[in-house]
């Protein structure tokens, strides 16, 4: 491949994807304490979620990998490729975004890094980062991945039910009012990404309807380019998502894979979703 594709491990793919588009990954931190942990390669996603759901541990903090991280990742990358497409989650969301761009600008001219703001995360993120790098292996140059991808953001779209809203609010992504929203009336949140940034979308009551409001919104957006489905803890809820979605997206180009530390730190437990790419 004359380009390489770059993410975080934000994009929550599964390995196998990772590992057959040759897709390079820089992990973010989590930290329990004074426990230190890499999203994805030094904690698996049950032990963080085992955590996660523990009485008495604290609450995991995330920070975004650094400059040097990016550097190092983009120099290993040069020795074999031609350029990288970088692509990340929000830059609203992260500071990864922004140790990644002033790392490209110490690695050239070794290697020509081009970096992505996706203004989503989790599977968005994925997506938008499988499209880029099936285009770099069926043969396309920096600036036609660079353009579809920049196309595609505004295009994207990711939203899915969480059991609370405490984990966004003690990780604060939203405030305490907000977090009231969803806690009325033993209703489930809805929410979803706008502009990089978290939102409620409304309150859903029981569990059938919740997955109901999902496919009514994921069909209101007409028939995907790219579709992918996910989890927390819920993979009932992602796999009773997956064939009722069935009909409106082919089940062998969907992708399914369970969310990471990173967003699982402010999903919380029990959370499920959709992430697509609206067709041009």
């Amino acid at each position: 491949m004359n380009v390489r594709v770059l993410t975080d491990s934000t994009a929550d793919l599964p390995q196998e994807i990772v590992d057959d588009l040759c897709i390079a990954v820089v992990p973010l931190h989590i930290y329990f304490g004074a426990e230190h942990f890499q999203d994805g390669h030094t904690i698996t996603k049950d032990d963080f979620y085992r955590r996660l759901a523990s009485p008495g541990q604290p609450f995991p903090r995330t920070s975004a990998p650094s400059v040097g991280e990016f550097e190092a990742a983009y120099r290993a990358l040069g020795d074999g490729t031609d350029a990288v497409v970088s692509i990340h989650l929000s830059s609203k969301l992260s500071a990864t975004h922004a140790a990644a761009t002033a790392a490209s600008a110490t690695v050239r001219p070794q290697c020509h890094v081009e970096v992505v703001d996706s203004a989503t995360a989790s599977l968005g993120l994925g997506l938008l980062v499988v499209q880029a790098a099936r285009m770099a292996r069926e043969g396309a140059t920096l600036h036609e991945i660079v353009r579809a991808t920049l196309e595609a953001v505004p295009r994207t779209r990711f939203f899915g039910v969480l059991g609370t809203l405490e984990y966004l609010r003690r990780g604060g992504r939203i405030g305490m009012a907000t977090a009231l929203f969803g806690s009325l009336l033993n209703t489930k949140p809805l929410v979803g990404l706008r502009d990089g940034i978290a939102y409620p979308i409304e309150r859903v009551r029981g569990r059938q309807r919740s997955l109901d409001r999902i496919i009514e919104l994921a069909q209101g957006f007409g028939r995907p380019a790219h579709l992918a489905v996910g989890h927390t803890t819920d993979e009932a809820g992602m796999k009773a998502l997956a064939l009722r979605l069935a009909d409106h997206f082919p089940c062998d180009r969907m992708l399914q894979a369970q969310c990471g530390a990173t967003l699982g730190s402010y999903l919380g437990p029990g959370a499920f979703g959709v992430a697509l790419i609206e067709a041009a």
